[in-house]
């Protein structure tokens, strides 16, 4: 079983930064490749940052890329998104998603957390 919990996300004004963070209650935290999605109201749930199972290998959308930061800690079993230089088209609720294979992770992940909203202000 593989549980996810979002925490850090809250309102910020444009340029600010947050980091979000993943908690996951899997037992090997390590084998599974990790990323993050963001869903707008009236949007399409849209793939942001994913991550290899050791971190070697990073993947960002365009339109986060030079302003989002995904990594992980495995010792914590948790994966985190640095993100900075906000925009109000950042505003979304972000969701963890896992899988045991990277390419998975970045189209359609095995496993899912309940989301933490993001609203970035003018």
């Amino acid at each position: 079983q593989v549980q996810l919990v979002e925490s850090g996300g809250g309102l910020v004004q444009a340029g600010g930064s947050l980091r979000l963070s993943c908690a996951a209650s899997a037992r090997s935290f390590s084998i599974y490749a990790m990323g993050w999605f963001r869903q707008a109201p009236g949007k399409e749930r849209e793939f942001v940052a994913a991550i290899s199972q050791f971190g070697t290998n990073t993947y960002n959308v365009e339109s986060v890329k030079g302003r989002f930061t995904i990594s992980r800690d495995n010792a914590k079993n948790t994966v985190y998104l640095q993100m900075n230089s906000l925009k109000p088209e950042d505003t979304a609720v972000y969701y963890c998603a896992a899988d045991l294979v990277l390419s998975r992770v970045r189209t359609t992940p095995g496993y899912w957390g309940q989301g933490t909203q993001v609203t970035v202000s003018s």
